[in-house]
Parts: C-alpha cells; sequence; structure tokens
C-alpha cells in the first residue's frame, strides 16, 4: 500500500500542475516532505492523507486504493 500511496501523491500533484513545494505549502511543509511521501521514504499520516484527499479532490479512497 506504501508504494501505491507514493505513486498517487505524485500522480495528483501532477494532473494539478503543482509543484513539490507548491503542495508542501498547502500542507504548511517543505518539499522534503512531499519528495518523502512520494519516493516511499516515509507515509503521511491520517490527518495529512485526509488534507490530501481534499486538494486534490478525491475521496480519501482514491487516494489511498482501498479496496475491501
Amino acid at each position: 500500500m506504501k508504494v501505491k500511496i507514493a505513486e498517487n501523491i505524485r500522480f495528483y500533484r501532477k494532473q494539478m500542475g503543482l509543484t513539490q513545494e507548491s503542495l508542501a505549502k498547502m500542507l504548511n511543509g517543505k518539499r522534503s516532505l512531499i519528495s518523502n511521501y512520494e519516493n516511499g521514504y516515509s507515509v503521511p499520516d491520517i490527518y495529512t492523507l485526509c488534507r490530501l484527499a481534499k486538494i486534490f479532490d478525491i475521496s480519501l479512497d482514491d487516494l489511498v486504493e482501498w479496496q475491501e
């Protein structure tokens, strides 16, 4: 799941035409934070995942690709 979240963050960020730095500013973080997410070095906490889903205007399920 970690890899898919990383891929999705990169995909949706690029779809919106955002740089890592501009997305980081929206999250009140640093560019390296987004880089770490996209490279799979770290995984956003649930609060951050919810904020990312809202920024990308998608559901949390779509962001993490959760399927039962």
